[in-house]
């Protein structure tokens, strides 16, 4: 009797929501499964290219090779948001820069070296001197 009090009370949009959160849940947790078979036959194949590898070495004399495990994946770093007054530090030095090479005011020119280069929020731009 609870059970269907709720159902009732429920809205129509709030039960639709629900059910695309539940077959999104699913979808994601079949990905998931779908993502391990295909890891671990990546890792089946290895092991046998490893072993085909060994045995060619083998038949022509040579002492068979260790290979290094596969790298395991790392997380990626968070991005870190930068905060307006870095942002500002970062224009400033830009504008200097630009104070000392009017003729190469342009972010893209060709005159200036890698070394010369520094990577901003707004892309690439020159430090000073």
């Amino acid at each position: 009797m609870i059970a269907w009090l709720k159902k009732f009370a429920r809205s129509r949009c709030v039960a639709l929501l629900e059910e695309e959160v539940a077959r999104a849940r699913a979808e994601v947790t079949r990905q998931r499964a779908e993502v391990a078979q295909e890891r671990a036959e990546n890792n089946r194949l290895r092991a046998e290219n490893r072993a085909l590898v060994n045995s060619l070495l083998g038949t022509a004399g040579f002492p068979p090779v260790d290979f290094p495990e596969a790298p395991k994946p790392q997380p990626l770093p968070r991005l870190r948001k930068r905060s307006w007054h870095q942002i500002q530090a970062w224009r400033e030095a830009r504008s200097v820069a630009q104070a000392f090479r009017p003729e190469d005011s342009s972010p893209g020119s060709a005159g200036a070296t890698e070394e010369e280069k520094t990577l901003t929020p707004e892309g690439v731009s020159y430090s000073h001197p």
